[in-house]
């Protein structure tokens, strides 16, 4: 989703994925932009050459990376004074609803998470050097079939077949029916930016 915003403001986009599913479906999503091209890789080994980026964002990732690895790898590659942006959706609770999905993500992870909440200022910079951060509310409709596939699209939700998927699906359900407002339910966030040069 970041990319295409990318694009859409006219940037050349180096869309590295190391999941194949997930790279399919922006290689489809992306197609009609001449200046996206998918790269089978990851942030500890883009396949990218020396020097090439200006700019370099993680989005809902960064937590998930080795970073000494993935340090190294973004100085390769970055031209001098180039900036790596790290971008975070975190989920508010301020709502009946949004503190059920809450509960709800809490019942079916138990302990499986990689949380980017355990991201803290010390790692930021220890990554970083010195950044800038900015912190935005955000919010987004979903109707039952996004709400559906945010939550399958998660590293901690069970698949088909696996144990409590058909209870997870009947609780999703059961949830969207009471906090739905003309078929949407609304999920409000504070999006996280920090960007920094790995000075």
């Amino acid at each position: 989703m970041l990319s295409e915003l990318l694009l859409k403001n006219g940037n050349r986009v180096f869309g590295v994925e190391p999941n194949e599913d997930m790279r399919r479906i922006a290689e489809a999503n992306l197609a009609k932009y001449k200046n996206f091209r998918s790269i089978s890789g990851s942030a500890e080994s883009t396949t990218l050459e020396n020097g090439t980026v200006d700019f370099i964002t993680a989005a809902q990732s960064f937590h998930w990376f080795n970073q000494e690895q993935t340090r190294a790898e973004f100085r390769r590659i970055l031209r001098n004074r180039g900036w790596v942006v790290l971008i975070w959706n975190t989920r508010k609770t301020s709502t009946p609803f949004l503190r059920a999905y809450e509960e709800l993500v809490s019942w079916i992870s138990d302990n499986r998470r990689v949380r980017h909440e355990d991201i803290n200022d010390h790692a930021l910079r220890s990554f970083l050097g010195d950044y800038r951060a900015a912190k935005l509310d955000n919010s987004q409709e979903s109707d039952y079939e996004g709400l559906v596939g945010m939550l399958l699209s998660a590293s901690y939700a069970p698949l088909r077949g696996e144990p409590l998927f058909d209870e997870m699906i009947t609780k999703v359900s059961e949830l969207f029916n009471r906090y739905q407002v003309g078929g949407v339910v609304t999920f409000e966030y504070v999006t996280e930016v920090y960007a920094g040069q790995l000075g």
